[in-house]
């Protein structure tokens, strides 16, 4: 009996043993692996980039996002020491675009110049197949503009209290031309509806720029515009500045009022682009993207530019973008579900 005991006890320890030395060469091969991998990809992130940089923007050419495409991606791309090609991705408000990018490699080779009607505004009026506040890497805020509310030169409306006068006495019979459903413009028009009760009705167009030439026409009473868009127009006389949408006076425009100073306290609308890749992008790279992109934005001559524009430049840390896009999401959820504003 003895002799049995002994044996089973032998036979548990070396049963033990096997499984001690079986688990300790799965954790060596695992880290074995694990080495062999990580100089690869500290390699590739190192050799970054390896290839041209895709930079996905959209809106159509002339609109304000590819304005500020066409003026960062040639002195991205010197800095980088690799092209980075514009590509206009059009449809769905910005979502075929975002969709593109968050379905690329996330190797930092892909990238979004995005507006916040697609990050921030998208979410609450479409159903998208991915969660947008963690389907993106945030590398950088750009740059941030209010939008202008604007209406021909030989409008019957002539001053921001003229027009609410208006609208309040014909409901329904003023019309307000956006960008598109969740743009920008479209939000600052239902946040105008929605704080002065008013019944100003929405005609989406493909990108501002597709709707200038109806309001210019009159077919259309007023419509908020970022400022690259008219600019312009302004400047030659064939359109009228009624107030800005951003909390403070534009340095581009600085005799012009704010909505808010205008007789709407607590309206605000401010359009902002951002510089975004795919979610699983290294640290690394999106470090590097970010250095680069400040780096091209404080250059005195990129920086005029968007003065020109009526753009202010950003370059916020990732962080700080990441904790923009995640409390403003919510915020602007409320403001579309309060308006009943639908995918149209």
């Amino acid at each position: 009996m003895a002799s049995e005991v002994h044996d089973t006890q032998v036979s548990f320890m070396q049963r033990e043993q096997a499984i001690i030395m079986t688990k300790t060469m799965i954790h060596r091969a695992a880290a074995a692996a694990l080495l062999l991998v990580a100089p690869v990809e500290s390699f590739a992130q190192a050799n970054y980039p390896e290839k041209s940089i895709h930079l996905i923007v959209g809106f159509p050419a002339g609109s304000a996002v590819d304005t500020v495409a066409r003026l960062i991606a040639p002195k991205l791309a010197e800095s980088l020491g690799k092209p980075v090609v514009i590509e206009n991705v059009l449809g769905a408000a910005g979502n075929i675009a975002s969709d593109r990018v968050v379905k690329a490699a996330p190797d930092g080779h892909t990238l979004a110049l995005a507006t916040n009607a697609q990050i921030i505004m998208n979410p609450s009026l479409y159903r998208l197949p991915y969660d947008t506040a963690s389907a993106f890497a945030p590398i950088s805020q750009v740059v941030a503009s209010p939008n202008l509310l604007v209406v021909p030169n030989g409008s019957r409306v002539k001053t921001f209290q003229h027009l609410l006068e208006l609208a309040k006495a014909q409901p329904g019979v003023l019309t307000y031309a956006s960008g598109g459903v969740g743009s920008s413009p479209h939000m600052a028009g239902a946040l105008l509806n929605s704080l002065a009760a008013l019944d100003i009705r929405h005609i989406p167009y493909r990108g501002v720029v597709a709707a200038l030439p109806d309001l210019l026409a009159e077919r259309v009473t007023i419509m908020f515009s970022p400022i690259p868009i008219v600019l312009p127009a302004l400047r030659e006389g064939r359109l009228r500045a009624l107030a800005t949408t951003s909390p403070k006076r534009t340095a581009a425009l600085p005799d012009l009022p704010t909505v808010a100073e205008s007789g709407l306290p607590g309206f605000e609308v401010t359009t902002w682009l951002g510089l975004l890749a795919p979610a699983g992008t290294p640290a690394a790279i999106i470090g590097r993207l970010h250095q680069e992109s400040t780096k091209v934005l404080a250059m005195a001559d990129v920086a005029a530019k968007l003065n020109d524009f009526g753009m202010d430049a950003i370059g916020s840390t990732p962080a700080a973008f990441t904790d923009v896009i995640k409390s403003e999401i919510p915020l602007w959820a409320s403001v579309i579900r309060e308006a009943g504003i639908q995918p149209e």
